[in-house]
């Protein structure tokens, strides 16, 4: 097991050459804009979109410059969906890094996230795919409109655990299903296999996902106490949703009333997020996790155990044992 630093490794040729991509996609004449996105990028995290993208082109039998142009514009919208959602948040830090809104102001956060977009445009043109370009363009609305749907939720107050993961399925599944689907369509791939990797990696974003919001219900060491962002939002997660559905709990009734308020107070987001940890919303999520990843191995265990199908599963279990 040798973790997600293995697999950049085994991959690190061909990302290096996305990275580069990236860049030169960025570069502009303003000194403004270089200033910023060269910050931006000095806290680019680690890259899962992009590893995707490679490994779904070795996946299908070789990374071509298609790929690697994919990739990048991949990237590239998916940055620039962050940018936005830290101004519509109001975030402060990312990657543990201040946001553009939080260093200059939404007004230049919008516009650079508007660059970032325009960005991937320019790398999606370059693959000279037609059905890349569509999938570029799908994305986009995909990501909106799971955005949108959570908000909508959040102020109606849906809390079932399915219309949840129908939110997570177009808001951060999808994004993972179209790294898969641009290297399909850059290397020509089988109809099955892009089927296959396309359905693996849907369950793979589920579970990003899923681990993501776990973290809402932990202590930020940098506050010393659970962040609830998710909650401060009207955003309510699997471990809760979870807790909210054992009806004969100990103070279900009021902790229902307390979710459904348009605006919570540290103390209510507290006594919620012990809620659903003594009510064994945690366990859930990570059973939940666990349930989607043997769905997921058991796509690829018709194939072939090499390199790429290991790196896959490697990357899965990455995603749900990572810490932050």
């Amino acid at each position: 097991m040798g973790g997600i630093k293995t697999i950049q490794q085994n991959i690190a040729q061909d990302l290096s050459k996305l990275n580069d991509i990236i860049k030169d996609a960025l570069n502009s004449d303003s000194a403004l804009m270089h200033r910023i996105v060269s910050g931006f990028l000095e806290s680019k995290g680690k890259q899962i979109r992009p590893i995707l993208v490679i490994l779904s082109g070795r996946f299908f039998g070789g990374v071509n410059n298609s790929v690697l142009y994919a990739g990048a514009a991949i990237e590239l919208l998916h940055n620039a969906s962050l940018i936005h959602d830290d101004v519509i948040d109001e975030s402060k830090e990312r990657r543990g890094q201040p946001t553009i809104n939080r260093i200059w102001d939404n007004h230049i956060s919008v516009l650079v996230g508007d660059f970032f977009v325009s960005a991937s445009l320019h790398c999606a043109v370059q693959t000279e795919n037609h059905n890349i370009t569509a999938v570029l363009s799908r994305l986009g609305r995909e990501l909106s409109l799971g955005e949108m749907s959570q908000i909508d939720n959040a102020r109606r107050h849906n809390i079932d655990e399915n219309t949840y993961l129908d939110i997570i399925k177009h808001k951060t599944a999808s994004l993972f299903k179209c790294c898969v689907e641009v290297s399909g369509h850059a290397t020509n791939a089988d109809t099955k296999q892009l089927d296959d990797l396309m359905k693996f990696t849907e369950l793979l974003g589920l579970c990003f996902q899923i681990k993501d919001d776990i973290f809402d219900y932990f202590e930020d060491k940098n506050i010393g106490k659970p962040t609830g962002n998710d909650l401060r939002e009207g955003k309510v997660t699997l471990p809760l949703i979870y807790a909210l559905s054992k009806v004969t709990a100990e103070n279900h009734d009021e902790m229902v009333a307390t979710v459904k308020k348009n605006e919570l107070s540290s103390e209510e987001i507290a006594a919620l997020i012990e809620y659903a940890k003594n009510e064994g919303g945690i366990e859930y999520a990570y059973a939940t996790m666990e349930r989607l990843r043997d769905e997921a191995f058991a796509i690829l265990d018709g194939y072939p155990r090499k390199e790429a199908v290991e790196d896959f599963k490697e990357l899965f279990n990455f995603i749900i044992q990572r810490n932050k």
